[in-house]
């Protein structure tokens, strides 16, 4: 059937074509104008949060890590430094098979598994255009090869840095410690301004004094692409380094010190009880520091750890020991100043002291007694007796009160972290550890050092230089500081300091027995013999293990983990002292046998310049004059009393031409220091600082 055709509308079909195409430019129109409007936001009302950004994603801070401070000591000497070395980075993006790579370099560099594995964990945590570090010390010989293949490996770049050194290994481990890696606690305490900091003090002085050695981090300004890639610096902000630091210890002092330990082992500390300043303290055995600052291997640490001597272990503020007899001293100044005794009180010395009803005894250590007793002979000889009697008249009240003034059981105060404060024996101690009362016999025990005592060797030359300068100064070990190489020394506030006795004679009758104790008689005298200076001092015994009954212990026949301790405490010169000292040897027997030989080779060092066998002083124009003394004034020998001892001459010493590095004055002696003996003595010379 035929269909017929719908004629077409032309009219109609314009029409339509106009609808649609007004329809069209109306919407393009609309978006054309939302686009504009869009871009006018963008430009003009947002451009400042857009500038911003864009500054930001084209200019980045870089921080800028400053220059840790340096430490010397007294004279001048780096004690820790900072030295360029250099390590190897690999930027990963570079470097087109990673295991090829670092198998080539390790047949021309020592790579530790613990190297790989390291910088393996480091390259997944960073972007693959930054560089990571495979190995931090890279030595002279290792640089020399490297060089020669470095063609072999791109990707792989030497880059120069300052790190830590300490130039003399493990002479001063446990006084200025050492830096290591930042950590995650270390991170969360510095905070974010000093996040790119790498090494932080971790012990000693580095960890004491942290805060002023490390300095202020700067950063500067780095024009980066679209990937973050440097381009150029555009501006920086300097860093401001850390600050100096100047000790009073004097490294020459420091090796006659170890030198006299010999083998061995054991804690000792010397001061100016004039100033309250550590001349030079040792813990031994030691260790060397420059292991932990960039990461110690397995293997060190292990030994350092299975050593049974642990020489990690800082005797000075950690290590408590009984002090024995070197604590009757103070215990005597103590029945002095409290009206229980007077100088020339005597009391009877029969070989063995017994309580009212008691059985057991309490030896002296003549076993035969010592005959009548006043205090400068029981400092002489050491009659135990005396003090047995003495601090059972006290009461252990009072005799708290007293030791605890003289400063222990409380940390001395010296610029070093974690110092404990020991062990005070007194009834409330020993019922919070033991649960147990106090019975007159720990009275007895304690009298003589022994018992519950633990004192460091801090506390004990704290208390004898008290005795020797008539005033108990807190120790300390930074002299100076200074914010820059070119800025002045600014010294170091002085700690506080108190009268150890409210009179005079007193003191002087504790001074003479300690001075008789090292004469002809005296229990340290072998020590002393020879010397061309009068010194005082006590030694003492502290036991390990406790006797049966009566009977004594030769600690000679015992293994040397067991033997007792041999302690040493005195000063010189007598009449004018300039050096306190306080030793502690472990499994050394006797201290008069022990510990006095360390003391007087100490002394000889400091005042004489008289170094230990084999020893010779640092500096080579110093020769063999004394270390710490330029010149004893006078002009000749002085005359000293010390009771029954033998008349000593001190000669005139010659001056010392040191190498001081912006020395300080000498503090004055405090006024009002009680006088050592009736003779007026010379003036102090003054050390140089």
């Amino acid at each position: 059937m035929y269909m017929r055709r719908q004629a077409k509308n032309p009219h109609a079909e314009a029409e339509q074509f106009r609808r649609r195409a007004a329809l069209g430019f109306l919407g393009v129109l609309v978006c054309l104008f939302g686009l504009g409007g869009w871009y006018f936001k963008l430009q003009v009302m947002d451009h400042d949060i857009y500038a911003t950004r864009s500054e930001a994603n084209r200019i980045k801070p870089r921080p800028v890590v400053p220059g840790r401070g340096m430490i010397y000591d007294r004279n001048g000497r780096l004690l820790a430094e900072n030295v360029p070395a250099f390590r190897l980075d690999i930027t990963p993006d570079k470097v087109k098979d990673m295991d090829a790579t670092l198998a080539g370099l390790s047949k021309i560099l020592a790579l530790s598994p613990e190297d790989i594995e390291t910088f393996n964990k480091s390259r997944k945590a960073r972007r693959s255009f930054l560089p990571v570090t495979l190995k931090l010390r890279v030595t002279d010989e290792e640089m020399a090869r490297f060089a020669v293949d470095r063609w072999r490996f791109p990707g792989v770049e030497l880059e120069p840095y300052l790190t830590r050194r300490y130039p003399y290994g493990d002479l001063f481990a446990h006084i200025i410690g050492y830096v290591g890696r930042v950590d995650d606690k270390d991170l969360e305490m510095l905070g974010e301004g000093n996040a790119a900091l790498t090494h932080i003090g971790k012990s000693g002085l580095e960890r004491y004094y942290e805060q002023q050695l490390r300095g202020k981090v700067g950063y500067e300004q780095v024009e980066t692409n679209v990937q973050g890639r440097a381009i150029r610096t555009i501006g920086r902000v300097a860093a401001q380094s850390g600050s100096d630091l100047r000790l009073s210890i004097d490294a020459d002092l420091q090796r006659a010190m170890v030198a006299a330990f010999g083998e061995f082992e054991g804690a000792a500390v010397a001061m100016d009880p004039r100033t309250g300043e550590v001349l030079a303290m040792v813990s031994l055995p030691s260790y060397d520091p420059n292991l932990f600052v960039n990461g110690i291997s397995h293997a060190d640490f292990k030994a350092l750890n299975d050593n049974p001597s642990r020489p990690q272990f800082n005797r000075l503020v950690l290590g408590g020991v009984a002090p024995g007899s070197t604590i009757k001293p103070l215990i005597g100044l103590a029945g002095l100043d409290s009206g229980v005794r007077k100088p020339e009180d005597k009391i009877l010395s029969t070989g063995m002291f017994y309580l009212p009803g008691t059985s057991r005894g309490w030896g002296d250590a003549n076993r035969g007694g010592h005959g009548w007793t006043d205090l400068r002979k029981s400092i002489t000889q050491s009659v135990n007796t005396y003090y047995y009697k003495l601090a059972l008249d006290l009461g252990i009240d009072r005799f708290d009160h007293y030791m605890g003034y003289y400063g222990f059981g409380a940390p001395t105060g010296i610029d070093l972290t974690g110092e404990i404060g020991g062990i005070l024996p007194s009834p409330a101690a020993k019922y919070k550890s033991r649960k147990e009362r106090w019975y007159p016999g720990d009275t007895v025990n304690v009298s003589i050092g022994q018992g519950d005592w633990k004192v460091t060797p801090l506390q004990l030359v704290h208390g004898v230089a008290g005795i020797a300068d008539g005033q108990l100064r807190q120790p300390h070990l930074v002299m100076q500081q200074r914010a820059g190489f070119d800025a002045d020394w600014t010294a170091t506030p002085a700690g506080e300091s108190k009268p150890i006795s409210p009179t005079p004679s007193n003191l002087q009758a504790v001074r003479e027995g300690m001075m008789g104790t090292m004469q002809p008689g005296g229990s340290g005298a072998r020590a002393a013999a020879g010397a061309p200076y009068v010194m005082a001092g006590k030694t003492g015994t502290a036991q390990v293990i406790s006797r049966r009954g009566t009977a004594a212990v030769n600690p000679r026949s015992l293994p040397m983990h067991l033997r007792h301790r041999a302690l040493f405490v005195g000063f010189a010169p007598a009449d004018n002292p300039v050096i306190a000292v306080a030793i502690a040897v472990e499994g050394g027997g006797y201290g008069g046998s022990a510990a006095a030989p360390i003391a007087r080779k100490i002394f000889d060092a400091w005042l004489l310049g008289k170094m230990p066998d084999g020893l010779e002083p640092l500096d080579s124009e110093r020769g063999t004059t004394a270390i710490g003394i330029t010149a004893f004034d006078g002009g000749g020998a002085t005359a000293r009393d010390a009771g029954d001892a033998a008349v000593a001459a001190l000669e005139l010493l010659p001056v010392v031409v040191g190498v001081p590095a912006a020395p300080a004055p000498s503090p004055a002696p405090a006024p009002g220091a009680p006088v050592p003996s009736a003779t007026p003595p010379p003036t102090a010379p003054e050390r140089p600082r």
